[in-house]
């Protein structure tokens, strides 16, 4: 008899596991559809002031001196979101590394991070990559 209640509990802790495995999943899918989304409303966003494609309108919004540092930093981490390599340049411009002044600059974290996605050398895709060998391929 005490074998059948070990067994039930161990039952119990399996579902419970499976069911926090299915919960974090979901959850982090449905983060991923949300900050798609954000990424694509500002990229619209731009898009309707300053025409061109998402990637093109966000860059022209980063460059852009007459509109808000907070409007700005918006499209940068837009563009880190998707990733498009076309926004390199634009990204690289800004950055400078200094400390952040978020009140009359971009902001150099938001910059990098970025970059970063963009190059594939931010968050956990470069720790999943095989290393090379030699340093360089």
């Amino acid at each position: 008899m005490k074998q059948h209640r070990t067994m039930g509990k161990w039952r119990k802790l399996a579902l419970a596991g499976a069911a926090a495995l299915f919960l974090a999943v979901v959850g982090l899918a449905g983060l991923k559809i949300l900050i798609d989304w954000a990424a694509a409303a500002t990229g619209g966003r731009a898009t309707r002031r300053f025409g061109g494609d998402k990637v093109e309108a966000l860059v022209k919004l980063v460059a852009c001196d007459g509109c808000a540092v907070t409007e700005r930093n918006h499209a940068v981490w837009a563009l880190g979101q998707i990733g498009d390599p076309r926004a390199m340049p634009a990204l690289q411009k800004y950055y400078t590394g200094a400390k952040c002044d978020h009140q009359h600059a971009l902001c150099q974290y938001e910059l990098r991070k970025a970059i970063g996605k963009i190059d594939g050398t931010w968050g956990v895709l470069p720790y999943l990559r095989p290393a090379r060998a030699g340093g360089s391929e």
